[in-house]
C-alpha cells in the first residue's frame, strides 16, 4: 500500500459560519471552498497548509454523520485523511489482510475526490479517509 501524503484533517464543527472566522482571522488561513455534499448530509470547508488541507464539516442532518457524532462526542477532530493514488487496489488489499472498511468500493466526496473509510476498530480509534483525486490518476 502506498499512500502520498496526509490528504487533510476532518474537524467537525457546529457552524461553518462561526469556525471560518477563526481558521482566517486567528490563524491567518484563508478559506478557499464551502461545498455542501450532500450524500453525505455535510457542508465543507477547506483551508490549505503546505500540501495538507483542513477541512471543517458542518451537519447538514443531525442525523447525518456529523451531526451524531457531535452529539456524541462534541466538536472536534473527527477523521484523518490520506491521498493515493490506487484507492481500490489499496481497499482490497486492507480487506484481504482482515482490516474493517466502512466502505469496500469508493464514493465522490468533496472536492471530487473519490472517498471511502476505514473502521476505527481497525485503526486504534482513529476514523481514517483514504482519497484519490480521479483526475490525478487518469492524468498519470
Amino acid at each position: 500500500m502506498k499512500l502520498s501524503h496526509i490528504e487533510h484533517i476532518g474537524i467537525a464543527v457546529k457552524s461553518l459560519e462561526s469556525a471560518i472566522p477563526f481558521y482566517e482571522e486567528k490563524l491567518g488561513l484563508k478559506c478557499y471552498s464551502v461545498e455542501e455534499v450532500a450524500e453525505q448530509k455535510v457542508k465543507t470547508a477547506f483551508f490549505k497548509v503546505g500540501e495538507t488541507k483542513i477541512e471543517l464539516l458542518e451537519s447538514t442532518d443531525p442525523e447525518g454523520p456529523i451531526g451524531k457524532f457531535i452529539e456524541k462526542k462534541g466538536e472536534g477532530v473527527h477523521h484523518i485523511a490520506f491521498a493515493t493514488d490506487n484507492l481500490q487496489e489499496n481497499l482490497d488489499e486492507l480487506s484481504e489482510k482482515g482490516v474493517r472498511l466502512i466502505d469496500k468500493t469508493p464514493r465522490k466526496g468533496a472536492e471530487g475526490l473519490n472517498i471511502a473509510f476505514i473502521h476505527p476498530k481497525s485503526t486504534m480509534g482513529v476514523l481514517t479517509e483514504l482519497c484519490e483525486d480521479p483526475n490525478k490518476t487518469a492524468n498519470n
